[in-house]
């Protein structure tokens, strides 16, 4: 009679993770796109916000493997992601006492690293109380809610902006720290399967013996789909890190609109299409797999350049951030779900999808220097055509790479493999 008590315990801890992404989402980012028009206002140029903005992005792409790989060993990942959300929030409140160049490269350095943790502890968390055979679906719900939290805190920073001016948005962000963290402070330590976590099952799935990781380097140096899967990450950020950013500059400068409100109007429009479209996705992802999500999202990126860089109106910003949502939604299903599905059984995922986001982190991070750059000197229609071209070339890549990997096994069948099940007929 024990069991199925632990069992509802295990449930109830779960329906925490809705939550905890939910306020956790306008944590991670730290301002987000809303640093490039507070920088901007304080008479930043285009191209120093690039460099500083790259800056956070090198960080956090150097430390993201080493996170991944932290939090598979860690036991504590609660402690971790508690430790992170209070360093992240210090770090960003420093811009609000003086926004020098000092502070904000120190406080961009802080965001890339901590957002690194921050994201394999969520990744780790869900693992550790998910089943495997519902994981995608557990994936869509943690995304959707995480997009609403964007959304929600997006138009209340916007409100708050316009009424009381940018630096608002950092009162806000407190405030949605301690509401995670009240979030996580309910989810039962003891409830988090820290070996199903790093992608190992229960020792009764092998008779009993608790399966031993094998050497990280040696498993993903012979994934041959995740260095695929990587290459690919690499262009479409380097690609599309710096649009949103970019777009919210342009339209500032172009059309002398508020910039709190149009940023937020920004924000609101893509998470608006994210929500659908990542329960969608997670639905799809149990029966037809991740590699259709990720072949969707490449095609729909290039498009969302064209329109950023030659529809000149505020108006743009429905299709431009709806396309955005798009890509956004279904990636942020396929990419960790396709990478639990190679390296499940390693004992190393959070590593291991550390590794693939620390690739595409270098391009995340030269985007917005590049696009900046670009910008400054040759004006921000020649900027969109040329990030949109370079994610056209992360979809190339991926057809052409695609074509050499084996067909992946079924969700439920895969699923039955860690449980130590037949592989079926």
């Amino acid at each position: 009679m024990a069991k199925p008590a632990l069992t509802q315990e295990h449930a109830g801890s779960r329906r925490r993770l809705p939550g905890l992404n939910f306020f956790l989402a306008d944590v991670r980012d730290g301002l987000g796109p809303f640093l490039g028009v507070l920088l901007l206002g304080q008479g930043w140029r285009a191209d120093d916000i690039g460099y500083v903005m790259t800056a956070g992005g090198i960080a956090g792409m150097l430390a993201t493997a080493p996170m991944g790989a932290w939090v598979d060993a860690s036991r504590h990942k609660r402690l971790l992601l508690a430790l992170g959300i209070g360093a992240l929030t210090v770090a960003t409140l420093a811009l609000w006492h003086s926004p020098s160049f000092g502070v904000v490269l120190v406080s961009q350095l802080v965001t890339g690293v901590v957002g690194a943790l921050l994201g394999a502890c969520v990744m780790g968390i869900t693992l550790g109380l998910a089943d495997p055979r519902h994981l995608s679906q557990q994936l869509g719900i943690n995304e959707a809610w995480s997009h609403a939290g964007n959304m929600t805190a997006a138009a209340l920073a916007g409100l708050a902006g316009y009424r009381w001016g940018i630096s608002a948005v950092l009162l806000l962000m407190t405030m949605m720290a301690c509401a995670s963290l009240i979030c996580l402070r309910s989810i039962r330590p003891q409830d988090i399967d820290h070996e199903r976590a790093r992608g190992l099952g229960p020792a009764s799935a092998s008779g009993g013996i608790p399966r031993v990781p094998t050497s990280t380097l040696q498993r993903l140096s012979h994934a041959g789909e995740l260095g695929l899967l990587a290459a690919t990450m690499l262009l479409l950020h380097l690609g599309n890190a710096a649009m949103l950013p970019l777009f919210a500059q342009a339209m500032v400068t172009r059309t002398g609109i508020d910039p709190s409100a149009f940023t937020a109007s920004t924000v609101i429009v893509a998470q608006l299409v994210m929500i659908p479209m990542a329960l969608w996705a997670g639905r799809f992802a149990s029966h037809h797999g991740y590699r259709p999500l990720v072949m969707a999202a490449l095609m729909v990126l290039p498009v969302r350049g064209l329109v950023a860089g030659f529809w000149d109106s505020p108006w743009a910003v429905i299709p431009v951030q709806a396309l955005d949502g798009v890509g956004a939604g279904l990636l942020g299903i396929a990419l960790p779900g396709l990478v639990s599905s190679i390296l499940r059984g390693t004992g190393h995922i959070n590593a291991g999808l550390g590794a693939v986001m620390s690739i595409q982190g270098l391009g995340a991070a030269l985007s917005p220097a590049l696009a900046g750059a670009i910008a400054q000197h040759y004006g921000y229609s020649t900027a969109f055509a040329s990030l949109g071209l370079i994610a056209t070339a992360a979809l190339i890549t991926y057809c052409i790479g695609s074509r050499w990997m084996a067909p992946p096994l079924p969700v439920a069948l895969r699923a039955r493999d860690i449980r130590g099940g037949p592989r079926g007929r």
